[in-house]
């Protein structure tokens, strides 16, 4: 394989290039005294100005870093690795090997550039939309930086979207190439993955005709695929040479194997001048069904996220830091891996998906200083941990587990709340003594506000921290959002700053709606992106989010519309009418719960595992010759049309909504019938 370079010798220079200098010197996380924010009146702040932003392209400064860190490592990676018990009818010596990846800078830095002439070879150009939909490896991450040196544009697609979703996100973005993988590697499954080779059959549908003819999105002229099949035992995809409409991503390398020849490749010159302010980045906000929300972002937002997010957290050089967290999240991509490089920091990929005993065994083999994590993440690790003093040859030994405390304590939390109690827990197992809380939107590429390591510890676990550098945030009165509100009122969350996203891709009255200038009394005009997040600011300037505004679920850190599962529901010829809540859940902090309405000619079944009956047949139940319609039926529906984490947990069922005089529902009503039906008391 390309990637399996042989380790070299780190020396770690104490240094953070945050800015270019002759010499480097170590920043450490500015410790803003309170006087700072404190003695607010209105909840508006404005955030520091130092340190100043970075002027440059992304990769101009990582030339900046690879010249002064290129020995330093920048990406370690492993394959997904599974244990004997999980695929007890595999042989020993059939079991995927567990072969890890490491590159410095420097070797991040070449083998970009090879890549960067090999996607320039098939035509990508500057502004051209690359996809990738691959899980966190270290292929991930060096397209990365070969898409951002020919300034093409980066689109992460989430690898568990169906064809349907992957087929509307690259039409809708008129994307040239998409970078897959053979397998889908699902989370809590290693080696237990989803073949792709269904979804490439959708997209082309003749894989063998040696061109590129995809009826759905006729802009794709290249689908490149990462075979990782190998670390699937169990998943039967065809080989590479025998799909000649398929280019292999080992093909990309050809001319490139030896470190001399990589060393030889020359730099990549863009076709025209890159600019800080030029697009880079694209995100989908929500589903990518018929009207994706597709958030393009700039070098300087995306750039400078990450650096301050580092600089604020304290990264420097000598961290490692475990992500679990996807790279096609902003999670991954930019807390974790944007973070890291602007910052010289080493990322550390346990595993393509998520899995707890991979980043568990990261953090234990390289001694790591930092880990990320949404709650749910955070569980399954010490529900790991705490199960090893159980086992008679525990997979991570007792003695690397007590050292935890002792080298790792940083990370980030985001995605959702982290209660008191499991951040002392946290604290206790694991170390984790810095662990701070990032809060933002897409829309804010991402993170707006963050707490610190030195913030009270209440302000760390009740708060999202106070405002970042370059960012302003308000809370405004939803009904009149220029009127800004006193402290401790709830209100409407607003950002406004470098941070801000150029706009959605193809839509500019969506645009219009959460993209809003706004001229202050100096004639100043400020654009402010609107959250839809229900806030309050305290006189020190810490934010602590109340609800939604929206009604977005936020599930295990993944953000929810329920309108897309409302519109796939709608489509069910046995539902009348449907309304998608949050419903509280201990293990994910929300759950889906869906309150149906079927047709007056069905019947519905109350049992979980109620007959599944084919649609359309007639079944003789309570009543002569109705249809039933199962619970399950309606999970299978949302499974078979969308991502599976999108299916309802909770399904109820409903004569007739609670509505408003003008006919809305009134979901905050559906929503409290919810918690009492799942608690018993209805």
């Amino acid at each position: 394989m390309i990637f399996q370079f042989s380790p070299l010798r780190y020396t770690l220079i104490p240094g953070l290039l945050f800015r270019q200098t002759r010499t480097c010197r170590r920043l450490e996380p500015k410790r803003q005294a309170a006087r700072g924010f404190s003695g607010l009146t209105r909840s508006i702040s404005q955030g520091p100005t130092e340190p100043p932003l970075l002027p440059y392209t992304i990769p101009e400064h990582f030339s900046l870093i690879v010249s002064q860190f290129g020995d330093h490592p920048a990406v370690i990676s492993r394959p997904p690795t599974t244990t004997r018990d999980a695929l007890p009818h595999t042989p020993s010596h059939q079991l995927p090997l567990a072969l890890e990846t490491a590159l410095t800078y420097e070797m991040l830095d070449l083998v970009s550039n090879s890549l960067a002439h090999s996607l320039r070879s098939l035509g990508v150009k500057k502004g051209d939309r690359v996809a990738i939909s691959l899980g966190n490896c270290a292929e991930y991450a060096s397209l990365t930086y070969a898409i951002f040196k020919l300034g093409a544009v980066l689109v992460p697609l989430n690898p568990g979207f169906n064809a349907k979703q992957v087929t509307s996100a690259l039409a809708h973005l008129r994307a040239k190439v998409l970078v897959i993988g053979a397998v889908t590697d699902l989370a809590y499954k290693p080696c237990r993955g989803r073949s792709n080779l269904p979804l490439l059959q959708v997209i082309l549908p003749d894989l063998n005709s040696g061109k590129v003819e995809a009826p759905h999105v006729p802009s794709l002229e290249k689908v490149i695929v990462v075979d990782n099949s190998a670390s699937h035992p169990l998943i039967a995809f065809p080989a590479l040479e025998s799909c000649r409409s398929l280019t292999p991503f080992t093909s990309l390398f050809e001319g490139f194997s030896t470190r001399a020849s990589y060393q030889a490749s020359r730099a990549v010159t863009p076709d025209s001048p890159l600019s800080p302010s030029e697009i880079v980045n694209i995100q989908f906000t929500s589903g990518t069904t018929s009207q994706p929300k597709a958030a393009m972002l700039s070098h300087t937002s995306i750039l400078n996220n990450g650096a301050l997010i580092g600089y604020r957290m304290g990264l420097d050089p000598s961290d490692r830091i475990v992500c679990p967290p996807p790279l096609f999240h902003c999670f991954g991509a930019i807390l974790g891996y944007m973070a890291t490089a602007t910052n010289a920091s080493a990322i550390l990929f346990p595993s393509p998906a998520f899995d707890p005993l991979a980043s568990i065994k990261m953090v234990a083999d390289h001694r790591g200083t930092g880990l990320y994590g949404v709650a749910t993440m955070f569980v399954a690790m010490l529900e790991l941990v705490a199960a090893q003093g159980n086992l008679a040859e525990p997979f991570i030994s007792p003695t690397s587990i007590a050292a935890f405390p002792r080298h790792l304590r940083k990370g980030i939390a985001a995605g959702s709340s982290v209660p008191e109690s499991l951040m002392r827990r946290l604290y206790e197992t694991l170390g984790l003594e810095d662990l701070v809380i990032c809060y933002g939107m897409t829309e804010t590429s991402p993170v707006s506000c963050m707490t610190t390591p030195t913030d009270p510890f209440e302000k760390r676990t009740g708060s999202v921290g106070r405002v970042m550098p370059h960012t302003s945030v308000k809370v405004v009165d939803p009904a009149d959002r220029t009127k800004v509100l006193p402290i401790g009122e709830r209100g409407e969350l607003a950002a406004a700053g470098y941070l801000v996203m150029e706009g959605y891709w193809g839509d500019e009255q969506k645009t219009r709606e959460v993209r809003i200038p706004d001229t202050d009394e100096k004639g100043q005009e400020t654009v402010w992106v609107y959250s839809g997040d229900e806030a309050r600011m305290d006189s020190d300037g810490y934010v602590e989010i109340t609800g939604r505004i929206k009604d977005l679920i936020i599930r295990g850190g993944e953000n929810i519309h329920p309108l897309e599962i409302e519109n796939c529901l709608f489509q069910h010829p046995l539902v009348a009418e449907v309304s998608v809540v949050g419903v509280p859940d201990e293990r994910y902090g929300e759950s889906v719960g869906a309150f149906v309405t079927v047709h007056k000619d069905v019947e519905t079944v109350e049992g979980e595992d109620g007959e599944q009956m084919s649609l359309g047949s007639g079944v003789k139940g309570a009543g002569e010759g109705k249809k039933l319609l199962s619970k399950n039926s309606v999970r299978g529906w949302v499974r078979t049309h969308l991502s599976s984490h999108l299916v309802p947990k909770h399904v109820f069922w409903i004569d007739e909504y609670p509505k408003t005089a003008s006919g809305k529902i009134q979901k905050y009503k559906l929503r409290d019938m919810a918690k009492e039906i799942v608690a018993g008391k209805l």
